[in-house]
């Protein structure tokens, strides 16, 4: 919970029709189940004490006592569970009845949040049993209670003062389905998790349109939210229940339920992340709401004493056991369907872009350093389809390799394959002697292989491009990608700059998937050379070869040895740009993403490498030629990151 992580519970417990007893044993028994996992929030369907589907028995006297009777003996058991629960029951005041969520926690009942829209259409008609819920919230006489009251309302948010921002609100089934639901009003007012009981019967098709409501809802109110529904148990005179739970998190889903099986799902909901996403969106009002109660309540266990950032020692939340899973590349998703998907759409992103600018500038060149690498063939092969947008010839894509003291046999067979294989004009230029005589001019020795020695290469490669481009009257594609750009990994006015850059915002584990999927293309295509040559440049390791090569002619330098894994860079940018993560959070996670990979001291290390980087680079940043974003996560100036040049990393690094 120290970062943020609140466990919390979906549960579909056993059900009998109208049988309270049975159902109170099964929903004490699901509950002692939750606490023992340490969930800490735990939903339960609609009208689950009594079932949803008894009909005219809503209106017995004998269903209402028992069920309320059976929600006391519930409350009485969650003594000591240290656990706010959400249960459906029909609830009768002032002599009309009501659907209502009981949330209660260690023998206190907090409050009862009424059903607000009530159905009345096709095979619902809880208008003939239920009383819609107006007006203002009020108190009940609760004599269980320490205070001897209740609160009864659909403005009532649950707010717990240990964790920041945990702040919960619930509806029920229907109140999702309409057109303005109450969670729109309960996230205005500040909540931050919102609990929906349900009783969602299934036919053919709900089960999509039922996850994309919830999903989307979610995503609409940067809100964690947990939905329980009802399954088997319920009557089947006309309808089946599926118990079809989901918990997502500002649009994702964390975790969801095999339908038609009673059961629970658990996961955590982060609490910080959500903020954070408020913080950022201001047009995400959350600027209160009148007439809402905030209902405080605590959780007995959940601090350790630990030693705080500043060394100092102090009473801190624990750690949750995390079941979620975080992915490891969190620019590639992991279902092949949507990662193709995605692929398709970043370069034709990519390519309109280009499109735009060719057509703005008025030139149908273009070129390019192409070294046998990742990033400069996922440029070519964004520039091929931009010709083929604009029916202009592939051969006007002048592809240059610049072979020096660094380079491979390897690297340059790629190119020469694929430069053929993609119809492109390929140009090589050496530039050893260009290099050699600079070197002499500024009196450097050739056989110091500093900085100076590799920036030498860079910034001679990028003046031939340059030159060429006013040659052909085109524009020079820049092919840096994103990874390197937060890093630094760049030559100042080398491959650093360029007159449109096509990977600008392309992380260096995205633009892998994106050349092996045009190799996966190519193959589809009958294409095999090149699909062949594309699947040898996504295996070949990541390298500015701008040292020499050994006797053998193999290379000597590959990046990941000098700024670290790219997947733990790439997963630190995410993290840390997209969810203002902490740092100690944000170790944490790679260490449970990558525990099979890394040790905690690689980990640390790699981490603090990426600080140390990321801050000392952002002049590269700050003049940053022109690209197009093409996920959530970009670092340009002008769009989504604005960072002085001289920020400093040291709270971070701490």
């Amino acid at each position: 919970m120290r970062h943020g992580f609140v466990k919390v519970a979906a549960v579909t417990p056993d059900i009998r029709v109208a049988d309270c007893v049975f159902n109170g044993d099964s929903i004490i028994k699901e509950m002692k189940y939750c606490a023992d996992r340490g969930v800490k929030i735990a939903v339960f369907p609609e009208l689950a004490i009594t079932g949803y589907t008894c009909g005219e028995l809503f209106l017995q006297e004998r269903l209402l006592s028992s069920a309320l009777n059976t929600l006391k003996k519930i409350i009485k058991a969650s003594w000591g569970m240290d656990m706010l629960t959400f249960v459906g029951l029909p609830f009768e005041t002032d002599g009309k009845l009501y659907n209502v969520a009981a949330v209660f926690k260690d023998g206190e009942l907090l409050g009862m949040v009424p059903k607000q829209y009530i159905p009345n259409y096709s095979e619902l008609y809880e208008a003939r049993h239920f009383t819609p819920c107006v007006g203002e919230n009020r108190l009940l006489d609760w004599e269980e209670n320490k205070s001897g009251y209740t609160y009864f309302g659909n403005k009532l948010i649950f707010e717990n003062k240990d964790i920041k921002n945990l702040k919960i609100a619930a509806e029920i089934c229907e109140d999702l389905w309409v057109v303005i639901p109450p969670s729109n009003y309960h996230v205005m007012a500040g909540a931050t998790i919102i609990a929906n009981l349900s009783a969602s019967p299934e036919i053919m098709g709900k089960q999509e349109y039922r996850r994309n409501l919830v999903q989307g809802q979610s995503a609409r109110l940067n809100a964690g939210y947990i939905y329980a529904t009802t399954g088997e148990g319920e009557s089947t005179t006309d309808l089946v229940f599926g118990g079809h739970n989901l918990i997502c998190e500002d649009g994702i889903i964390l975790a969801e339920k095999q339908r038609f099986k009673n059961g629970t799902i658990i996961t955590e909901i982060d609490v910080n992340k959500l903020t954070y996403e408020r913080r950022k969106m201001n047009t995400c009002e959350i600027a209160g709401w009148e007439n809402y109660d905030f209902i405080d309540f605590s959780f007995e266990k959940i601090f350790m004493t630990d030693y705080n950032a500043d060394g100092i020692k102090e009473k801190m939340l624990i750690e949750t056991h995390l079941e979620r899973k975080f992915p490891k590349s969190p620019f590639v998703p992991e279902n092949k369907e949507e990662r193709d998907s995605n692929s398709e759409d970043v370069i034709t992103i990519q390519s309109l872009g280009l499109k735009k600018r060719m057509a703005h500038v008025g030139c149908k060149y273009v070129v390019i350093g192409l070294s046998g690498g990742l990033d400069s063939t996922l440029a070519v092969l964004v520039a091929c389809r931009t010709m083929d947008m604009l029916e202009i010839s592939r051969e006007n894509v002048i592809a240059v390799t610049m072979p020096c003291f660094g380079t491979t046999g390897r690297t340059h067979n790629n190119a020469v394959k694929l430069a053929k294989e993609l119809g492109i004009t390929l140009r090589e230029i050496n530039i050893k002697e260009s290099v050699l005589t600079h070197l002499r001019d500024i009196g450097h020795d050739e056989n110091d292989h500093n900085i100076t020695f590799e920036n030498a290469q860079a910034r001679e490669r990028t003046q031939v491009l340059m030159d060429l481009a006013n040659e052909y009257g085109g524009l020079v594609i820049g092919t840096g990608d994103m990874s390197e750009l937060a890093l630094g990994f760049a030559t100042y006015n080398g491959d650093h700059m360029s007159m449109y850059g096509v990977n600008a915002s392309i992380p260096k584990t995205l633009v892998r998937q994106l050349v092996r999927y045009c190799a996966e293309k190519a193959d589809e295509e009958g294409k095999e050379v090149l699909a062949q040559v594309l699947v040898d440049i996504v295996e070949t390791p990541v390298s500015p070869e701008l040292l020499p090569t050994n006797e053998a002619g193999e290379l000597v330098q590959k990046t990941e040895d000098i700024v670290g894994p790219y997947e733990l860079n790439d997963f630190f940018l995410y993290n840390m740009v997209r969810w203002g993560m902490e740092p100690d959070k944000l170790f944490r996670l790679a260490r449970t993403a990558f525990e099979d990979e890394y040790s905690n001291e690689e980990i640390e290390k790699w981490q603090k490498s990426f600080y140390r980087r990321f801050f000392a680079q952002q002049y590269k940043r700050s003049c940053l030629p022109d690209g197009p974003k093409v996920g959530s996560v970009t670092l340009s100036p002008r769009g989504d990151f604005r960072m002085p040049s001289d920020a400093v990393g040291r709270i971070w690094l701490q």
